[in-house]
């Protein structure tokens, strides 16, 4: 990449691959840049092998230095974390990412003088606190060439010149009732704001500079019926009695600028106080992953066993469902009410970025393309003021916090048979249900609000799906899919490149499900009197047992003995009490 400098490198490195058969590696040479981590393997593949959408930045032997987590070393089989000057260098490296991968690299094969400078070099590079001019971004901007410009629906949209956001104001058809203005043109007003943005077009340049840009309505998105998304930054909670006085009055006639009863209306989302807390965020993120933080498949098994207890009391579903929510709620708002909808927050930049991004996702189509969404990244995220080097951590300046936000969950079974896992031998599909009920419960709460939003959300589901209109996704416990990383890692069938058998099974299975539902179609077309056709897939599927890591486990195992023991059929009477039981081991018996 342009800009990118070699900082050390080793040979001889091996690339260990841990799943379920045990332990091998991949011998090649392990480099540090001024950007990333990158291994680079002795067996190359043919570019006419490398699927179509790959990353041609990162490589799946690529790391970052700002994706870097935590850094850990194996003496003499203890593992200790790696940071500062090191008297020892360790014999295995183990990097933890924030995108919750997990490398380990062996050096014991390696020179001692190479293990030296890239252990040193790594740790140097992620973990020591640096300038923000030495970050790569500024060394890649210097050393990249300007593209000639080819339209703004062409490329991404920057939003660093009043002329992008007028384009943004003509794409939506809302330069009618806001205007884009130049009034922290330098960041003389204030550094949180972009240098251009829109605002109202009854706003005023002196109102904006009044209060450093806090208590201003700041335009995001508007809607096909001509309603507006907005967003401000809240006054400080602690004020004399004088100042928030003045503060009401500006306010007032600020919510005038937008609520004009009866043509157009304003609904308030107070964000910063009803919402979800930051702290809330980050604590529940900790804890959610860890469950993907795993070295060894022993670890694995054993956090299986209570899977669904430990993803719960994550509390990270819930809290995506709650975003979805709210950003729903804002869509029926905006869609159905004709209301404008304005976002309040202390900064904005935080909580205002997540929702506005998910209503602007779900209701323009635009926006789900790949310029579309790099420019709503940019403007949302980038322009919004959002603080990555502080929330991100990186530049390093509170290590301190950092290490201690590294929660554990305790393993229910620590001298657990690796092969004794709950979802480590096959179990039926009732069973995985009922145990999924116990999320469900949680995230669909009973003190939800009955008002017109549950009406809305269903009504609209019972529409067929319109790729180019509104898209709302599922919000209901199990439908809120978790990716597979964490199975996949322990799983030798899926780390065959291309997928290998595994995967075109699976590529097979969806074509005759295609198939079967095409000529359900036909046969209803035409009223045919002929038998139905064999269900192919049940076929398959029915004498199966299927483990719940399908279909990246062992396809089928048929055996003559129950799916269940004949004694565990008793505990299936109540499905309720079940659901409400902690997960237990079930023993299935020899397969």
């Amino acid at each position: 990449m342009e800009g990118e400098q070699l900082l050390c490198e080793a040979s001889t490195v091996l690339k260990c691959i841990q799943d379920d058969s045990g332990q091998h590696g991949i011998c090649g040479k392990l480099v540090c840049t001024d950007f990333k981590i990158a291994f680079l393997g002795d067996e190359s593949t043919l570019d006419d092998n490398e699927p179509q959408f790959k990353n041609k930045v990162i490589g799946e032997n690529d790391i970052t230095l700002h994706c870097v987590d935590q850094i850990y070393g194996v003496f003499d089989e203890k593992k200790k974390p790696l940071f500062g000057q090191l008297k020892k260098y360790p014999e295995k490296l183990i990097i933890h990412c924030k995108d919750l991968r997990v490398f380990h690299f062996c050096l014991r094969y390696t020179k001692e003088e190479e293990v030296k400078r890239i252990v040193s070099g790594i740790i140097h590079h992620t973990q020591a606190p640096k300038l923000l001019k030495r970050l790569f971004l500024f060394s890649y901007a210097s050393a990249k060439q300007n593209n000639p410009a080819t339209g703004p629906p062409h490329q991404t949209v920057m939003f660093d010149t009043i002329k992008d956001w007028r384009w943004e104001l003509e794409r939506t058809k809302g330069n009618i009732k806001y205007k884009a203005v130049s009034a922290n043109e330098g960041y003389k007003v204030c550094e949180k704001l972009p240098a251009y943005f829109v605002v109202p077009v009854s706003l005023s340049e002196e109102d904006i500079s009044c209060f450093q840009g806090r208590g201003i309505p700041i335009w995001c998105w508007s809607c096909h019926n001509g309603c507006a998304l907005l967003k401000m930054s809240a006054f400080p909670k602690e004020q004399d009695d004088s100042n928030l006085q003045i503060q009401k009055a500006f306010l007032d006639g600020i919510y005038k600028t937008i609520h004009k009863p009866p043509y157009e209306n304003l609904k308030t989302e107070e964000l910063s106080n009803t919402f979800i807390s930051l702290q809330e965020i980050q604590t529940s993120y900790s804890k959610f992953k860890q469950l993907f933080l795993i070295d060894n498949s022993s670890e694995f098994w054993d956090t299986d066993v209570k899977w669904f207890s430990l993803l719960e009391s994550s509390n990270w579903l819930d809290i995506i469902r709650r975003c979805l929510k709210k950003a729903i709620e804002v869509i029926e708002c905006l869609e159905v009410q004709n209301t404008n909808v304005l976002l309040i927050e202390e900064n904005a930049s935080d909580l205002c970025c997540i929702i506005s991004s998910l209503v602007q996702v779900m209701m323009d189509p635009y926006c789900r393309t790949r310029f579309g969404f790099q420019s709503l990244i940019q403007k949302e995220w980038i322009m919004g003021g959002h603080c990555f080097l502080d929330r991100c951590n990186h530049l390093r300046q509170n290590d301190k916090e950092e290490h201690q936000r590294q929660l554990s969950l305790p393993l229910t079974q620590t001298k657990s048979s690796p092969k004794r896992g709950f979802f480590r031998e096959e179990t039926d599909h009732l069973i995985k249900n009922l145990l999924g009920k116990r999320i469900s419960k949680l995230i669909n709460s009973s003190d939800e609000p009955h008002d017109s939003f549950r009406e809305f959300y269903d009504s609209w589901h019972s529409k067929t799906v319109d790729y180019h209109g509104l898209l709302l996704p599922h919000i209901e416990g199990p439908e809120i899919k978790v990716w597979a990383q964490r199975c996949l890692r322990w799983i030798p069938e899926a780390q065959i490149l291309g997928g290998g058998p595994v995967a075109t099974m699976n590529k097979v299975l969806e074509m005759m499900e295609e198939v079967q539902s095409l000529q359900k179609k036909i046969d209803e077309k035409h009223n045919s009197l002929m038998a139905p056709p064999l269900d192919a897939l049940s076929l398959l599927r029915k004498p199966a047992r299927l483990s719940s890591l399908f279909p990246f486990a062992l396809l089928q195992r048929h055996s003559s003995k129950p799916v269940l023991p004949t004694n565990s059929w008793k505990a299936l009477g109540d499905e309720e009490d079940l659901a409400k039981q902690e997960d237990e081991f079930v023993d299935l018996g020899d397969v």
